[in-house]
């Protein structure tokens, strides 16, 4: 008898911590689990699918009269980018000027992939010539001063900054004020803006990504400040509209209108929608590549605009 009870007491035991394990799951891992691939999680893109020159890719392919030959500017930048600046590589440059060896791009390759933060870094470093990337962080234009390099910001898109929440959510809509309360800590509750009685969990990117530094510059000098409760709650972060629309699309998330305005195409066209940016192609204004300028001469004509708009963001013209 005594031993049966010995035996009861020890399966309660492991049925209690298998409990609170499968609780902390759902209540804390499961939230920041990355369900994408292992290449997606390591690059935040798929780097296969969009190469240049491949059949299979998913890039836009256009066949442009305009060719480089010589001086080929080594390319980089965001990972949201990635499909944009391939295809530019694609219609204009040789084929045999792209290596990938089945990862990463090898060092001969004038196109290369390492991020907003890499490409950043690559183009002050002169380890590339030319970068697509939203604007810079503090930190990144610092590095830039301080080591004596005066980089050009040229406009060739416009995107969206946007927020996302779960898809079941109720709440669609949020003002701009409200996110800023959000974010700094004074509004803690998604009962405050109409939706469940949950905390909100905002959730934060790394530093010197492309969004952190737009919540940064969005967040216009507060401090961004996180309940140490939140973690119960209902998560609300942030990206690019392309990058949460096009490239991990999986029905799970939605993208929230803001002061009543949602982000398409078109309300980013007519920048209806509050947070509107322009995406850039950014070199060293010292650089003497001699094709920096007509690349970019030929990415803001009617064949590069093409190539931005059926990619999936918005062309300047």
């Amino acid at each position: 008898m005594k031993l049966k009870k010995q035996i009861a007491v020890l399966l309660a035991l492991v049925l209690f911590f298998v409990a609170v394990d499968f609780g902390f799951y759902n209540v804390f891992t499961k939230r920041y689990i990355n369900h994408t691939s292992e290449q997606m999680q390591a690059k935040s893109i798929e780097l296969d699918k969009y190469l240049p020159f491949d059949e299979k890719s998913q890039i836009v392919k256009l066949d442009s009269d305009f060719k480089l030959k010589d001086s080929l500017p080594v390319i980089d930048g965001a990972a949201a980018l990635y499909p944009v600046f391939s295809a530019f590589v694609n219609a204009v440059y040789p084929s045999d000027s792209v290596s990938f060896d089945g990862e990463n791009f090898t060092k001969e390759s004038v196109l290369q992939y390492t991020n907003t933060r890499g490409a950043y870094k690559a183009v002050v470093d002169g380890d590339a010539d030319l970068i697509f990337c939203a604007k810079p962080s503090d930190e990144q234009k610092k590095y830039a001063e301080d080591n004596g390099v005066d980089l050009e910001y040229v406009p060739i898109g416009l995107e969206a900054f946007v927020f996302i929440v779960n898809i079941n959510n109720p709440v669609d809509n949020l003002s701009t004020e409200n996110i800023k309360d959000i974010y700094s800590g004074k509004i803690i509750n998604w009962s405050e803006v109409g939706g469940n009685r949950k905390f909100i969990d905002p959730i934060t990117r790394n530093k010197g990504s492309g969004s952190q530094t737009a919540l940064i510059s969005f967040m216009n000098g507060q401090k961004i400040k996180k309940n140490p409760v939140a973690v119960f709650g209902s998560p609300i972060g942030f990206s690019f509209r392309y990058y949460v629309e096009g490239l991990v699309a999986n029905g799970k998330v939605k993208m929230l209108s803001l002061n009543g305005v949602y982000p398409d195409k078109e309300n980013i066209a007519n920048k209806s929608y509050p947070i509107v940016g322009e995406i850039y192609a950014v070199y060293d204004k010292a650089n003497g590549n001699e094709n920096i300028k007509p690349l970019i001469d030929w990415i803001l004509s009617d064949e590069g605009q093409k190539i931005i708009e059926e990619s999936g963001y918005v062309p300047l013209k």
